[in-house]
């Protein structure tokens, strides 16, 4: 709790310091797109007010999303913070169709500018101050993991090349006499909207549900593999509930011979292990069952294995079992999501090994591969 505390303060204080400087910055670049009739200057003044504005949104976002979990939300408000990441690239888009209108506007009836030694110097600092501004935000974003600041920074890297845009338009004309101003309105908005678009997609992928993310995967699966008895970590799930917040579920593979008072012990050191380690809360650990007592078996397992890894899709095979006894073959397979057809994957598996094990009854369960694979 204290570390998540310590997180929020991190971002709105980085918040207030966007919200400060994008104020402070539109509030020249207005005085000085007005005073010298510019409309690129002006729209990068607005520019800096949406920032300002998305500055404001990921404060709110992130107070919400820091929130206790509840009755009615039990796994937390962490999710809030996409919601607000996807807020900022609306407004964004927003400022990006607005500019991109005016700047139309000002082609069809374009205005002279009358620039002075005063405002280009105005304009100049800002690009410097924007360029430190993104750096800094985007970074502290990065090292919190928060999506919102993240884009605030993308968004304020790439104020600083529109400002450096109106700069070099307003010198252009000043020593060619030729007004690009209204042109470049329209390229900046132009570079705005695409911003907006990406920074919206990007979110829109998070809520939607991203695979897990690969490196952590296979941490959490060395881990739990770590331990002796766990002969293979498998069908990892994660859930995302904002960011660094995850709740999930695992299959492992361990002998036949264990007792359920050793199983159960195994299976609460586990939860504890990869929360404190992981930061992520295992809420149910399936468990299959691996022949111990037929040296027979690990040779079928590996002909059953090779039946299926032969099919090019099947990217995994585990939770092997056969009892002699009821002639029953049961085993899952992972399936890439290359394969444009699962069942005709299921099919060609089954009817492979079916041939290979005549007398049995073949029981195979298709698995997704929801993270990166760890073999045993």
């Amino acid at each position: 709790m204290d570390e998540q505390n310590s997180r929020d303060r991190v971002i709105i204080r980085t918040s207030v310091i966007g919200i400060l400087a994008n104020i402070l910055l539109a509030s020249f670049k207005a005085f000085v797109g007005f005073m010298s009739n510019s409309i690129a200057i002006v729209m990068d003044a607005v520019n800096n007010i949406s920032d300002a504005a998305s500055s404001v949104i990921t404060i709110v976002g992130t107070k919400l999303a820091g929130k206790e979990a509840d009755k009615k939300h039990p796994f937390g408000y962490g999710r809030i913070e996409y919601i607000s990441a996807m807020a900022i690239s609306f407004l964004v888009l927003y400022a990006g169709i607005t500019a991109f209108i005016e700047s139309v506007k000002k082609i069809i009836n374009p205005e002279t500018p009358d620039y002075s030694t005063a405002s280009l110097v105005i304009v100049a600092v800002a690009v410097l101050v924007k360029i430190f501004l993104g750096r800094y935000v985007k970074s502290v974003g990065e090292k919190v993991n928060s999506d919102s600041l993240v884009n605030s920074g993308e968004d304020a890297t790439l104020d600083s090349v529109i400002s450096a845009s109106t700069l070099v338009a307003a010198l252009i004309y000043l020593y060619f006499g030729l007004s690009l101003e209204a042109w470049l309105g329209a390229v900046i908005a132009a570079v705005i909207i695409k911003s907006g678009l990406e920074m919206l997609s990007d979110t829109l992928s998070k809520i939607l549900g991203e695979r897990a993310d690969a490196a952590l995967a296979v941490a959490i699966k060395k881990t739990i593999a770590g331990y002796p008895d766990v002969r293979g970590a498998y069908d990892l799930v994660l859930h995302n509930y904002g960011p660094d917040s995850y709740n999930g579920s695992v299959h492992i593979e361990v002998p036949d011979t264990m007792t359920a008072d050793e199983l159960d012990k195994m299976l609460r050191r586990i939860t504890v292990d990869v929360y404190h380690k992981h930061d992520v809360l295992l809420t149910a650990i399936g468990v299959y069952s691996n022949n111990t007592r037929d040296p027979e078996i690990a040779e079928l397992r590996e002909k059953v294995r090779e039946i299926a890894t032969a099919n090019p899709y099947v990217i995994q095979m585990h939770a092997f079992y056969i009892d002699k006894a009821e002639k029953t073959l049961r085993f899952d397979i992972v399936i890439s999501f290359e394969a444009s057809d699962r069942n005709l994957v299921y099919q060609d598996v089954l009817t492979r090994t079916q041939k290979e094990f005549p007398d049995y009854d073949i029981q195979i369960a298709t698995d997704i591969d929801f993270s990166e694979i760890l073999e045993s």
